[in-house]
């Protein structure tokens, strides 16, 4: 019988890339915000798959992205695995950004863009503009697309997420 993964704030996930590389991702809160979803940040360095580097520097490294997502799923699917835990003590500042046209055909530029913070309020902004263009994209990705931008992050290529509209 499998066991049961009971994930907390400061756990840290490895997710194979490939046969030979692996990133790391720390679960850092829970957005009520955006359907009760997990939110994480993903870090930049990549290791060769066989590395069992000290979780501590790991999460002392550069961020990549921060994404919301559902962990256990990903843990379902095979996609990660919880390598242990770092406590996260910060208050967790990012900004997301959402647009109300996502799905809507035709919509190739959107002016009904909101944004938030971690269990904030939804700001409405129109256009986006200035330091809102910068800010994370806001949906809760699916276990695969996060993998898919961990790969892009190694890349360093853009993620654009198929069918969300530009600003």
């Amino acid at each position: 019988m499998r066991s049961r993964t009971i994930i907390k704030v400061g756990d840290v996930f490895s997710v194979p890339l490939d046969a030979s590389t692996k990133r790391y991702f720390q679960y850092i809160a829970n957005d009520q915000t955006q359907l009760d979803s997990d939110v994480i940040r993903a870090f930049k360095l990549a290791h060769q798959i066989n590395a069992k580097p000290d979780l501590s520097d790991v999460v002392s490294g550069e961020v990549a992205f921060y994404a919301h997502l559902i962990i256990k799923l990903g843990i379902k699917m095979g996609l990660w695995e919880k390598v242990g835990s770092v406590p996260y003590d910060e208050e967790p500042n990012v900004l997301f950004k959402h647009s109300w046209d996502w799905g809507k055909p035709g919509i190739q530029i959107s002016h009904s863009w909101s944004v938030w913070r971690i269990n904030g309020d939804f700001q409405k902004v129109g256009k986006l503009e200035g330091d809102f263009r910068n800010a994370e994209i806001g949906i809760v990705f699916s276990p695969p697309s996060i993998v898919d931008r961990m790969r892009r992050a190694l890349a360093a290529q853009d993620y654009v997420y198929e069918g969300y509209p530009a600003y």
